[in-house]
């Protein structure tokens, strides 16, 4: 039976090979294009959410996807290679093995640990440090040019845990920050002005958390600036009370987590663009989190979100807005929790 089921083996090998041969015609052999490459760190929720908006929006056709758990990322590749026809011939590897990783152009990280009940924020930072001691240097080591996109809670104290433990330039490690509070501020904007929110331009600045700030001073559609209509704007006595739409941006991501458990849409969709404008070189402005010191009088070594302009390299600038006295003491607020827990990490 074993010889019979060897021969049924070797004829079937025989008509693969002769029907490609059939088949094709070679002029040259296939190349290998790196340029877009993404690595996706954790097929979770949220990295699998921005693999899949990635690929469904043409950011890039090249993804690397690891994790620890093997059944998972089989899983994982598995549905995803069966959409492959409804993809651009996109190319997907998961693994375990971070040799797969080799090469890339970014690498967006969204692994890390959940905080526990009772947990200080403290001893969660110190966990995922721990975490991310295990990853980055490898990562660096497979793709020395990389440019890292932080997405891991909490996002800011972690991305600069990821620009310690890469020794990289800090134009290559970006947190994506506040780019999903500013798009979630954008669309309550465009909620109560009935426009769409595309149109409505406003940032949140500072920490992707509590302390966030929101720029009033510098929301506008169309140019015009809201604060010149409303004097009180985003103030405790504006009458039109637009402050509860910071309010509501900041318990967002509770909500949310409270209704289905966890966020994954939104932050996929904001890390998708992201990657398109670093792959595209497209010099387009993001609230992400990026190193910050000796902007706006802040004199530590922090990583906080200001609109900065994002292109091949990563940042390329930092858009120094005309903020207010008080949006810089909030700012610089934000700086100060970020002090008072990365003076405890054991690296």
């Amino acid at each position: 039976m074993s010889i019979f089921g060897c021969n049924i083996y070797k004829e079937y090998s025989f008509n693969r090979m002769a029907t490609i041969q059939q088949l094709f015609l070679p002029v040259q052999p296939k190349s290998e294009d790196n340029s877009n490459k993404v690595t996706v760190v954790g097929a979770g929720q949220v990295g699998m959410a921005a693999v899949f908006a990635m690929l469904t929006q043409g950011v890039t056709n090249n993804i690397a996807l690891i994790d620890v758990n093997e059944d998972k990322l089989r899983g994982e590749l598995m549905d995803l290679q069966h959409g492959s026809a409804f993809l651009k011939s996109a190319k997907i590897q998961a693994s375990a093995d971070p040799v797969i990783t080799a090469g890339s152009k970014i690498c967006v990280v969204t692994a890390g640990v959940r905080q526990r009940e009772g947990e200080t924020r403290l001893n969660l930072v110190q966990r995922n440090t721990d975490v991310l001691k295990m990853i980055i240097p490898t990562l660096v080591q497979y793709s020395p040019d990389v440019i890292f996109i932080i997405a891991s809670n909490p996002v800011d104290i972690l991305t600069y845990v990821t620009w310690k433990l890469s020794g990289l330039p800090k134009h290559r490690v970006i947190g994506s920050g506040t780019n999903l509070d500013s798009a979630r501020f954008r669309y309550l904007l465009s909620e109560k002005l009935s426009v769409a929110a595309t149109s409505c331009h406003g940032y949140i600045i500072g920490e992707h958390g509590d302390s966030s700030v929101p720029v009033w001073s510098g929301v506008n559609v169309a140019g015009v600036r809201l604060r010149d209509l409303n004097r009180k704007m985003g103030t405790d006595t504006d009458p039109e009370h637009w402050q509860e739409l910071h309010s509501m941006v900041v318990r967002s991501a509770y909500e949310v987590i409270k209704l289905k458990g966890y966020t994954s849409w939104a932050i996929g969709l904001s890390l998708s663009q992201l990657a398109h404008a670093i792959l595209t070189n497209a010099n387009s402005v993001h609230a992400v989190s990026t190193y910050v010191k000796g902007e706006h009088g802040v004199e530590d070594e922090v990583f906080l979100s200001l609109p900065c302009v994002l292109g091949f390299n990563g940042v390329s600038d930092v858009i120094r807005q005309p903020l207010t006295e008080k949006e810089i003491y909030q700012l610089r607020a934000s700086a100060r929790i970020m002090v008072q827990v990365q003076v405890g990490i054991k690296f």
